[in-house]
């Protein structure tokens, strides 16, 4: 079969081709070519016709070999990606996963490398990432793929309290090394995101999941900084001082930031935030060599932490 595949590719990709360019590519002998075009034209219906005056084979009409065929290169880049899938913590395509790589690890054969040398020399390290049941992630991503409403038991860290929520899912967002669950919800009447790894129970209903417009989640819960955001932005200014300057300034913080470089080597960021929770970490991580510009509130709020901070330490 891959040599059927071969030969299919090199038909669609030229008028005609020579049988000598066949076996060449091929690297079987003329008797076992001839078998292959007979079993493509008798088996699979391939319209193959010899064309005396080129003195080469040709497709007569459209054709699609059945089944998959994949390059090496193009295997070694499937096995890459499933790797990397694998190691975004347990997902709810686990098990579909799992199978797409057996196949590839057949199919690659002498093709290349090995999936164990692939998975040795690429390393994902996460950091700061919360571990999720693996019931809950497939429950979750059962009802969003089904849209079915969701029973939650959820964990508020801010409030210290859990809740009973019933939610329409709406999409799974991974971000920072953690998943979370952006959805309608019902108790509050309003979208939500809710961290996966902060569910306690989850259970699919049968009442259909309440659809919410893509260009209303972007809205609501991506037009500002961060995970925390909301529809309702204020822009940040922030300068760096030249020493992070050029770090920063290939960094994307926000689809819609803006940047420019000062005359002395500063960097001047501008950002969309909604909640300033998220922001503020970021902000902080520079320690002096970042400086909030404007609004004022952002400001001060930063300073306030700073302060607190510095009477830690002297006390």
């Amino acid at each position: 079969m891959e040599r059927v595949y071969r030969i299919e590719r090199l038909l669609k990709q030229n008028r005609f081709v020579p049988i000598r360019a066949l076996i060449e590519d091929t690297e079987v002998s003329r008797a076992t070519l001839k078998r292959d075009l007979e079993y493509m034209r008798d088996r699979l219906n391939a319209p193959i016709v010899w064309d005396r005056e080129a003195r080469g084979y040709r497709l007569e009409g459209p054709y699609a070999a059945p089944g998959l065929y994949f390059s090496p290169s193009e295997i070694h880049a499937l096995l890459i990606l499933q790797h990397l899938v694998a190691r975004l913590q347990p997902t709810f395509l686990e098990q579909q996963v799992s199978a797409l790589g057996g196949l590839l690890e057949k199919a690659v054969g002498d093709a290349g490398r090995s999936p164990e040398e692939m998975a040795r020399r690429i390393r994902i390290l996460q950091v700061a990432s919360r571990p999720i049941a693996a019931g809950h992630f497939q429950t979750v991503g059962n009802a969003m793929l089904s849209r079915k409403r969701l029973d939650l038991v959820y964990y508020s860290r801010a409030r210290d309290e859990q809740t009973r929520r019933q939610v329409s899912p709406q999409r799974l967002v991974y971000y920072r090394d953690n998943w979370y669950l952006d959805a309608w919800c019902h108790l509050r009447k309003g979208l939500r995101s809710f961290s996966l790894d902060a569910i306690r129970s989850a259970a699919v209903t049968a009442r259909a999941a309440r659809e919410i417009p893509e260009h209303q989640l972007d809205r609501d819960l991506g037009g500002g900084y961060g995970i925390f955001s909301g529809s309702e932005t204020k822009t940040a200014v922030l300068r760096f001082a030249p020493e992070v300057a050029r770090w920063v300034s290939c960094e994307r913080w926000h689809s819609a930031q803006k940047g420019r470089f000062e005359p002395d080597g500063r960097y001047v960021l501008e950002i969309p935030y909604a909640a300033d929770r998220e922001l503020i970490m970021d902000i902080l991580r520079f320690g002096a060599d970042a400086e909030v510009l404007r609004p004022r509130e952002l400001r001060a709020k930063v300073r306030g932490i700073l302060r607190k901070t510095l009477a830690e330490y002297e006390n």
